[in-house]
């Protein structure tokens, strides 16, 4: 059996290329769709605290160590949800994470969005509305990047996590906590596909060692708009390598050097996106193309409730917004 291909990050740990992303899972689906997956053999769980969903990974993870893996022999993420950015917190969000999934530890821990939310009780709303703006998130404008990411730096001596880094940070971002710190995060997972070439952020990335993960590889459904997989263009060069428009695209992320977490709880589509194909040059060239004439971005945090009015993005695919993130 193929355990796919890895890249290796600034800390020396292995990342698996192909994994297998959880959000937007229904309730009562992951738990099979990650054991089908380790059984096909991923090695690579995208989690968060968001999701919602980490007890039903922790499930399957109960049923596969150490019967089909052993423990080390898995690359687990999970990620630091909003609502816990204030620093006494950062660990106590990890511990319950830790519960959930029922691990000792995980291989890699992530700011998920550089905006923070105030405190709620674990198990209530995560996203808790602005009673002032009903169908807005409450912001918390106060606790900075660089307070929440000395937290993350701090749980490196735990054990409880062996890697950090951040999620949905554009370059200026990092760079702050990383000038405010001295340390660099060495992973940051962004959405990226053929149209989200973010050209800027992977020359930054390759920069400063950053690797990137691409989450919704394959577009998603929060924006009302076909799926890439739907696209003509897709389906053309998919037929002619006889392979699915997923593994194409999921070929392009890899020829970006990026690590890529497609979400599928159907088991065949499963196996086949783990199924590795390589495209010529010519071809990823006419996918960078469709990014080129058509950039879009699907996880808009102004395009579906709870709204977030803060400037994440800060370029003509993301909505004017009101506030900035507060970084030192």
């Amino acid at each position: 059996m193929s355990f796919g291909k890895t890249v290796t990050l600034s800390t020396g740990a292995k990342i698996p290329q192909i994994g297998l992303g959880t959000w937007l899972s229904k309730p009562n689906e992951v738990e099979n769709a990650v054991e089908v997956a380790i059984n096909v053999g991923y090695r690579h769980i995208d989690c968060a605290m968001i999701y919602q969903n980490q007890d039903e990974v922790g499930r399957a993870l109960k049923k596969v160590i150490p019967s089909v893996v052993k423990r080390e022999e898995l690359f687990i993420t999970t990620k630091l949800w909003n609502t816990s950015h204030k620093p006494e917190l950062v660990e106590k969000e990890l511990d319950e994470s830790l519960k959930q999934l029922g691990l000792d530890y995980v291989d890699l821990f992530l700011i998920h969005w550089p905006v923070a939310f105030p405190p709620v009780p674990f198990g209530s709303n995560l996203e808790p509305d602005d009673p002032k703006r009903p169908g807005w998130a409450e912001l918390d404008l106060e606790t900075s990047l660089t307070d929440t990411w000395k937290a993350m730096i701090k749980l490196l001596d735990t054990g409880k996590v062996k890697t950090i880094g951040v999620s949905n940070f554009r370059p200026d971002l990092i760079q702050g906590i990383a000038d405010a710190t001295g340390v660099w995060p060495a992973v940051d997972q962004v959405e990226a596909h053929p149209l989200n070439l973010q050209d800027d952020l992977v020359e930054f990335c390759k920069k400063h060692n950053i690797h990137i993960t691409a989450y919704s590889p394959l577009g998603n459904n929060m924006a009302g708009a076909p799926m890439l997989t739907e696209w003509p263009e897709v389906k053309e060069i998919a037929k002619k390598y006889n392979a699915t428009p997923a593994q194409v695209l999921i070929a392009w992320g890899v020829k970006r050097g990026y690590s890529v977490i497609p979400k599928s709880v159907t088991p065949e589509r499963i196996q086949s996106n783990f199924q590795q194909i390589e495209i010529s040059d010519e071809d990823y060239e006419k996918l960078c193309e469709l990014g080129r004439k058509n950039p879009k971005r699907y996880n808009v945090k102004t395009t579906y409730p709870p709204l977030w009015d803060i400037n994440i993005f800060n370029d003509p695919l993301d909505i004017n917004t009101a506030h900035q993130i507060k970084v030192v």
